[in-house]
Formats: structure tokens, C-alpha cells, sequence
């Protein structure tokens, strides 16, 4: 019989085969699961998998959608890596939103293009604010970080609710939750003609970049790493925990807050009940998927936003539900979950013993 065993040290082939494993795991459950639904299997894979990279829009579109999910995943990397557990980026991804809204809708047509760059710097100052209440409840009253910046994700919905049903609401938009459509100067630069990836693809790889060489190349990284390791080493090196938490959380936040305003001066154009779309959690998948590591993060930001859209094509063409999305996500991190146990412990086979316990 089949027995696991526990391994001298972590190996470091599945520390990076895992996520492969995992990613063929579910793609078999995910043939179990068309056929259950009646479904050709092969046509269901496709709209995941083929449909999303088939021509240059389609590309263009999966790069739109992975924008996001890499930006708010490097943060959350910075978060992890420290043993902090920012499950709130959706929040911080929402109130981003609103802050980058409030500066494009004080634009007009004569505003010079500077306004975007203020936008996007509203956006992670919004996002940091959102942060912040969580780093001051954890630090001030030792509040879990978990379930505060969980919560903070419903109050972020709120607000946003709140402001379009209400001061922000178009007047002239036939009474629909939504405020104006923002200026076309506040519009985020795009990248080429007749495509929608703006610079936010730009500045999400270079994001990546940056975090590398922080994580790996600055003393300010090591001591991140360090506190999340090993608190008391962290402390007998005289790393302050409390510099380390409020440095992970702001810059988590931070770039949720961008991410969110990428998306409202980007795809979207204006503030509507529909801005939280699922990323700040998606993005937690990416950031594990990808081992908390950059040019990982990357591969699997794709990845993630192939199932965003392969969800949408299966919804329109297989007439799937739109919780066909989640279900994939879902599926991906529990495999990731259960191939993970092969890094600590290694599969053995021991025969049987005869006669008797």
C-alpha cells in the first residue's frame, strides 16, 4: 500500500513541479466535470484553453484580464512572504476604484493628460488608506488581519453602492446606478490600435521586476522574508515586526488601489456596482500558483485570466453557468493544495504485512 512519508528536507523539484501537476489535475476534473454536464469535454477545453489565445485580440483581451490579477499578486506576495494574510485586496481593489473615480470625474475636456497620472496615484493612496485600517486594528489591538481586511471587502462594496446610487449617480443616465463616463483624457494610454491593453501591462511587469529585485536583492526584502520565517530570528537581527507588517500590508494595498484604478480609467470608463469583479480573490490563487515569486506570478496571472474568459465563452456557447469561472479557480487551488504535500512528504510504497497486525 501507498504511504507517505515525511521528507528529511523540502524538495525542491516539487516545490516547482507541484503547480504543473496541479494545473493537469484540473484539467482532468474539469473533463470529469462537462461531461457530467453534458458537454463535449474536448469543445469545453477549448473555450479555456485555445479560444483565449487564438488570434491577437484574443490575446489582447487575456492581457487586459491578467493586468490586474498580476498587480494586485505582487503585492499580496509581499503580504505572504511575511507571514501577513491580506485576504482584503478585493476591498482595497474597490476603494482604488473610488478614489482613481473621484479625481477622473473632477476632469473636464480641458484638463491636461497629467490627470492620469493623478489618478493612478489616487488609486494606490485609496488603496493604502484601506490597507492602513488593518495594519492599525493588528497592530494597535493584535485584530487578525484576515478577518479585518475580510470584512473590510463588504464595507468597500458598500461605499462604492453607496456613491453610485447616490451623489455620483448620472444624472443624465436614465436613473442607472452608475456615475458619468469619465472623461476621454482620464482614459489610461493604450498600447496599439484596435486592442484594449493599456500601459497597465507595462507597469504590471515592471512591478515584477522591481519586487524581484527587492525581495531577493535589498537588505529591506531580506528583513520581510526574515520576520515571516522566523519571527525570533527576525528579532534577535533587530528587524522591527512592526515596520514589516505596516510595509506588507501599505504596499499590498497599494497595489490593489492601482489595479483598481488601471481598471476604472481603462476597460470600465466610469464607476458602476459592477467594478468588484472576483480579482483581489483570484489574485491569491495567482500569487500561490505562481510560488510568491515574480516571473512565476506572471505565468500564472495568464493562466488565471485564461479561465476568466474561457468562464465567459463557456456561459455564452455552452450555455454553462457563469459559476463555471469559480469553479475552475476552485479547483486549481485544491489541487495546488493536495500536490503541495509532495514538497514535505514523498509517496512509499510498503507491502502488506501477513498474518496478524
Amino acid at each position: 500500500m501507498l504511504r507517505l512519508e515525511p521528507r528529511p528536507q523540502a524538495s525542491r523539484l516539487w516545490t516547482y513541479a507541484s503547480p504543473l501537476l496541479a494545473l493537469v489535475l484540473t484539467v482532468l476534473l474539469g473533463v470529469v466535470l462537462f461531461m457530467a454536464l453534458g458537454k463535449d469535454p474536448v469543445r469545453g477545453l477549448q473555450m479555456f484553453f485555445w479560444e483565449p489565445i487564438k488570434t491577437s485580440y484574443a490575446l489582447g483581451e487575456l492581457m487586459v484580464k491578467a493586468t490586474p490579477l498580476l498587480v494586485i499578486a505582487l503585492g499580496l506576495s509581499v503580504c505572504f512572504r511575511s507571514n501577513v494574510w491580506n485576504i482584503g485586496a478585493e476591498g482595497q481593489f474597490v476603494i482604488g476604484a473610488v478614489f482613481a473615480g473621484g479625481v477622473a470625474l473632477l476632469a473636464d475636456k480641458d484638463t491636461g493628460r497629467w490627470i492620469v497620472l493623478a489618478v493612478l496615484l489616487a488609486g494606490v493612496l485609496g488603496g493604502m488608506v484601506w490597507a492602513g485600517i488593518t495594519a492599525l486594528l493588528r497592530d494597535r489591538f493584535n485584530a487578525s488581519e484576515i478577518l479585518v481586511s475580510l470584512m473590510l471587502v463588504y464595507v468597500a462594496d458598500m461605499v462604492l453602492s453607496y456613491l453610485v446610487y447616490g451623489p455620483w449617480k448620472d444624472p443624465a443616465g436614465f436613473n442607472f446606478p452608475q456615475s458619468k463616463t469619465f472623461e476621454a483624457v482620464t482614459q489610461i494610454p493604450r498600447l496599439m490600435d484596435g486592442s484594449r491593453v493599456s500601459v497597465g501591462l507595462l507597469l504590471a511587469l515592471v512591478g515584477a521586476g522591481l519586487l524581484w529585485v527587492f525581495l531577493f536583492r535589498t537588505r529591506a526584502g531580506f528583513a520581510q522574508q526574515v520576520g515571516g520565517l522566523a519571527p525570533a530570528a527576525a528579532r534577535y537581527a533587530g528587524f522591527s515586526s512592526r515596520k514589516a507588517l505596516w510595509v506588507a500590508l501599505l504596499t499590498s494595498g497599494g497595489a490593489a488601489g492601482l489595479a483598481g484604478a488601471l481598471e476604472v480609467a481603462g476597460p470600465i470608463g466610469q464607476l458602476t456596482p459592477y467594478v468588484p469583479a472576483g480579482y483581489g480573490f483570484a489574485a491569491i490563487i495567482v500569487a500561490f500558483v505562481g510560488r510568491l515569486h515574480p516571473a512565476g506570478m506572471v505565468l500564472s496571472a495568464v493562466l488565471m485570466s485564461m479561465f476568466y474568459i474561457g468562464g465567459e465563452l463557456a456561459q455564452s456557447r455552452l450555455g454553462l453557468p457563469k459559476s463555471i469561472t469559480g469553479v475552475f479557480q476552485g479547483l486549481l487551488l485544491f489541487c495546488l493544495l493536495a500536490c503541495d504535500t509532495l514538497v514535505a512528504y514523498r509517496l512509499r510504497w510498503v507491502a502488506a504485512k501477513k498474518g496478524g497486525v
